[in-house]
């Protein structure tokens, strides 16, 4: 905990409402092995070079919410990194919106034939 910045007047001198969340992948017992090389691997903008996230959070004033805040930014954080991506299946386009491309280009061509000079034929 330490003191916040900004705005907040003379109350914002003399209480520690800035509340930083420190996390040591390294370090940490709950994760496996790979799931710490997941971690590191996509939160790597967040990392130090400690390889800690440091997680800050000083919007509220109450140092109780400013540190639910943090606690809430690091689950989702993790939640983001550790949840699988859905790979995409590729798929062809339907024979109804090939022939609708192709009428409308040749609508647009058309349109753009009847603009031209007469005198150009």
């Amino acid at each position: 905990m330490s003191r916040s910045s900004g705005p907040g007047g003379q109350h914002i001198n003399k209480v520690n409402t800035c509340v930083e969340l420190r996390f040591n992948i390294a370090a940490s017992t709950l994760l496996t092995e790979i799931e710490k090389e997941i971690i590191t691997k996509k939160l790597k903008s967040f990392l130090t070079s400690e390889g800690e996230i440091i997680i800050v959070s000083q919007a509220e004033r109450s140092q109780f919410r400013n540190k639910e805040n943090s606690i809430e930014k690091f689950n989702t954080l993790l939640n983001k990194a550790l949840t699988k991506r859905k790979r995409r299946i590729p798929t062809q386009a339907t024979k109804a919106s090939r022939k609708k491309r192709l009428e409308t280009k040749r609508k647009q061509a058309e349109k753009k034939s009847l603009r031209k000079n007469i005198s150009d034929n």
